[in-house]
């Protein structure tokens, strides 16, 4: 393994500070120097091949640390190797650490800066001289250290020994043993240091090894502190404003074009014309489910065997983001997130193939930068922390060497910047210091990747599958028996399952697309109406169009995409500034998915935010599809997920919806583009008007099926299911539903950032359920005793037209062009449209009362016993006959729904 030469040599900081190394051969090729901004230790130790401040090959730094644990497993022996556990020390060493159990196969665990709620830690340590120096140890299975085989503590360098010998001390009154191994990329000690360690073993009585790939010393005079203090506040003069040292870091980008040997310190932006920012581009990862991120709470060797698994797979998804002329690639990672990052940087270089890929890492640190050959640190961003840190004083962070400065040789033409979902904040986003809003100054393209945390269940063994996401740390679990993360189901895309573009949509649904699922409407409806199924056990016969009733679609298509674009821009305007820019979609199949789709477009096109987004199943009466929310919770925080629907009726589902998110850490604020029923605080209108993928089913909404679960068809550790109608591809009209509202963003976007304006400072914006309230007011009326038959607002009174057996509509005096679909169909199915004065909706429809315990009255208004059904102008008996009752409908033979357990989804 030999190191990619770097440009620097040392003589800055030797000749300004009279800091000189001295050692080993190897030693200059490990190893630079540069000025901290800490008064405890004036120098820094600039590692070559650590992939902290200096981007290097992934492959030099992954290899530099198994190097390392190959030479530990040769001291040990097989044997003894075979019982060692690692430990790394944050944030500086957590890759190298790894990367050294990765050499020995052991066990690893990494200190941390970060306090992880409901984990209690094993112990923790001080590092003295560190700008950050509490150290936790939070290992998920408390019994990691209580082995009797060696224990390998690895840092990145060995400067005094005192952090070790913390370490050895603390973790010794726990667990003792009788054989350490220490391991550093380079040995610094002095001969006071060596004794110290040397008798602290003795007196400890145990073997104390150390392995460092380098040995030297640092000679510093008497008065480096005052030095270096002077030489950053000679550099931070240069700054524009000769901010001065303690406002050097308050400012951030990419630095000037100083002559080579001048303090250019790289802390600001002072060209005049800012460029255009790169694009951005988030890349939701494939990562499976349960696999820890990192060695935080632990990582086993059946961990290391699952990672190198996906590895392939996950670069496959990041090169696909990059540009395919992309000649330097950066993967930059966060902070204590360094194993991971590098791992998927070393196999993009694979993928990419050539010498393409750099790997590098965000950082605590506070460093001089100067923008000359000789000094380590040419470059530094300087960002607010994004992580919302509660152990250090200061929030300031820094990605060291990612802008090019003077050099133009040394920019990157893409930067992948890998985090947690901790750190997936509005300060990575927001703000003009914002750490992705400078990475866009500074290179061609930006491409985000977010792991899941890794948040193991308190006490529960390392690599024994605990859950992840915030289901970890929800006080109920969300099914009585928890479904193991390995167990979950993958999601399906198009275009083998529904015609939606594989990007715009992850099903969270299992493909039922084979079975015999459909029955006659009136069967279902008699079914449903006795107690004797759900409406969800089956599936109504797909209403196909009549060439009439498609040009009214179409129609209302073209009057209408500029009003729905509106509505999409306000709704995902107000997510933006309200939820921030790590949220993820979750649609409620099937008619939200088209919504979340255009909520998903808007975000690319008006912020250039690639957000993910899932379909999942609700069903009233039955809850939300809990097997797809374990999914959710297993790949993202759950205060991220925001679900998303069409409009509101009555506010069924939306009641359905917080109740089923009870105690399970998701936020159950539904946000629709329309809102007549008033029952959500995030909506595009609360006007009642025609959303015109209401007026068609499966071939409006990606060739999907209503969603499904049925006894025998479902299992426990299944999503909730649903059919593609691929056969319907001719009639498919998805995709220009989608483009024709999308080509309006443009024409709207300034009137929708106003809308979420308003949005915000509405004082009426809490629900008041007016909706609910008038649905209970005309089943008095109408003497209808199930709320459940009255389905109020244009959407719901076209689906009780194309799926139910319709009793009558209701329709508000005067209402327009929105109802030309609505008396198209009610007049296919001979069902009254009856004009009423003070409707809050546009239209109501009733489904008819003939199949429940009760029948119409001779008037034809009222539900009483004994009635005769049929009677009362408007009415439809129903053939059963299996053909649908809509013109133009097709037929599919199916057997009659089961009785059971069902799920599946009705407003």
């Amino acid at each position: 393994m030999t190191a990619t030469p770097q440009t620097w040599t040392g003589r800055w900081v030797a000749d300004r500070a009279g800091i000189v190394l001295t050692g080993s051969e190897r030693l200059p090729e490990l190893v630079g120097l540069a000025l901290r901004e800490n008064r405890k230790r004036a120098h820094l130790l600039v590692s070559n091949v650590l992939g902290k401040h200096v981007p290097q090959s992934p492959s030099v730094v992954h290899g530099a640390g198994l190097e390392l644990g190959r030479r530990v497993r040769g001291l040990l022996g097989e044997e003894t190797a075979a019982r060692a556990v690692v430990l790394g020390y944050a944030e500086t060493a957590t890759g190298l650490g790894h990367s050294v159990a990765d050499g020995l196969d052991a066990p690893y665990l990494h200190s941390t800066r970060r306090p992880v709620p409901g984990i209690p830690p094993l112990g923790g340590f001080e590092e003295e001289h560190s700008h950050a120096t509490s150290h936790l140890l939070l290992p998920a299975d408390p019994e990691l250290f209580a082995g009797d085989g060696p224990l390998v503590l690895v840092d990145d360098e060995f400067s005094t020994g005192r952090t070790i010998l913390n370490t050895i001390r603390e973790l010794h009154a726990r667990h003792p043993r009788d054989h350490y191994v220490v391991v550093a990329l380079v040995d610094l000690r002095s001969a006071d240091d060596r004794d110290r360690l040397t008798d602290a073993a003795a007196e400890l009585g145990v073997r104390l090894d150390l392995v460092a790939t380098a040995s030297g010393g640092v000679e510093l005079p008497a008065d480096v502190l005052e030095r270096a203090e002077r030489l950053i506040a000679e550099a931070a003069a240069e700054l524009p404003g000769a901010a001065g040292a303690a406002g050097a870091a308050d400012v951030a980008g990419v630095g000037s074009a100083g002559a080579p040997g001048a303090a250019d310190v790289t802390d600001v932006t002072d060209a005049p014309d800012a460029a255009e920012p790169a694009p951005l581009a988030r890349v939701e990862l494939d990562w499976p489910a349960g696999l820890p991120d990192g060695g935080r709470h632990g990582f086993t060797a059946r961990d290391r065997a699952r990672l190198d698994a996906a590895l392939p797979r996950l670069a496959g998804q990041l090169a696909d983001a990059l540009p395919a002329e992309a000649q330097r690639v950066l993967v930059l990672g966060f902070e204590e997130l360094m194993y991971t990052p590098l791992r998927l940087a070393d196999a993009l270089a694979e993928r990419l193939g050539g010498d393409r890929v750099r790997y590098s890492t965000t950082t605590r640190s506070p460093v001089l930068a100067v923008d000359d050959p000789g000094y380590a640190i040419r470059t530094r961003l300087a960002f607010p922390a994004h992580d919302d840190p509660q152990d250090d004083a200061s929030r300031e962070r820094y990605a060291y060497n990612v802008a090019p400065g003077s050099d133009p040789a040394r920019r990157f033409e893409a930067v992948v910047l890998v985090v947690d979902d901790v750190a997936d904040t509005p300060a990575l986003h927001r703000g003009e210091r914002a750490l992705l809003g400078q990475l866009r100054q500074v290179t061609d393209r930006v491409v985000l990747a977010v792991l899941p945390s890794h948040r193991p269940v308190g006490g529960a063994p390392v690599g024994a599958e605990p859950v992840t996401g915030a289901a970890a740390v929800a006080e109920p679990t969300l099914v009585p028996t928890p479904l193991s993360s390995s167990l979950l189901p993958t999601p399906l895309y198009g275009p083998a399952f529904s015609s939606y573009r594989a990007e715009e949509v992850a099903w969270l649904l299992k493909d039922l697309s084979g079975v015999a699922l459909e029955a006659p409407t009136e069967e279902r409806e008699e079914a449903v109406q006795n107690g004797g199924a759900h409406y969800a056990e089956s599936l109504p016969v797909e209403y196909q169009p009549s060439p009439g009733y498609q040009e009214l679609f179409h129609q209302a298509l073209h009057g209408s995409a500029r009003r729905i674009a509106l509505a999409v821009g306000t709704v995902a305007e107000t997510l933006l500034r309200e939820r921030g820019p790590g949220l993820v979609l979750a649609s409620l199949a099937r008619a939200g998915t088209p919504v979340g789709i255009l909520i998903r477009r808007w975000l690319a096109f008006a912020h250039e935010l690639s957000v993910p987004h899932y379909a999942v199943s609700i069903v009233r009466g039955r809850g939300i599809d809990p097997v797809a929310l374990r999914y959710l919770a297993a790949h993202h925080r759950s205060e991220d997920v925001v679900f998303v629907d069409g409009w509101t009726g009555k506010g069924a589902i939306t009641r359905e919806l917080a109740d089923a998110l009870v105690g399970t850490g998701f936020d159950p604020d539904l946000a629709v583009l329309a809102d007549p029923g008033r029952c959500v605080r995030t909506y595009g209108t609360r006007d009642d008007f025609l959303i015109p993928s209401a007026c068609l089913n499966s071939t409006v909404s990606g060739l999907v099926s209503r969603t499904v679960l049925r006894a025998g068809l479902i299992g426990p550790n299944d999503f909730h299911g649903a059919k593609h109608y691929a056969e319907l591809a001719g009639s498919d009209v998805s995709a220009a539903f989608l483009d024709a509202v999308a080509a309006c963003f443009g024409e709207v976007r300034a009137e929708a950032v106003e809308g979420a304006d308003r949005l915000s400072d509405d004082p009426d914006r809490a629900p008041d359920w007016a909706g609910w309230a008038a649905v209970e007011r005309i089943s008095a009326e109408y003497g209808i005793d199930n709320v459940n038959l009255v389905k109020p607002g244009v959407g719901e009174t076209t689906r009780v037209l194309l799926r139910r057996v319709p009793w009558r509509i209701l329709a508000r005096r005067g209402a327009g062009a929105d109802l030309d679909h609505v008396r198209l169909l009610a007049a296919q199915r001979g069902v009254e449209v009856e004009e009423v004065d003070d409707l809050p909706y546009t239209c109501v429809g009733l489904i008819h009362p003939r199949y429940s315990r009760g029948a119409t009255g001779a008037d034809g208004r009222s539900a009483g016993s004994g009635s005769d059904p049929a009677a009362g102008s408007g009415s439809t008996a129903g053939s059963g006959s299996g053909s649908d009752p809509a013109s133009g409908s097709v037929s599919h033979a199916v057997p009659g729904p089961a009785a059971g357990s069902v799920s599946g989804r009705e407003s």
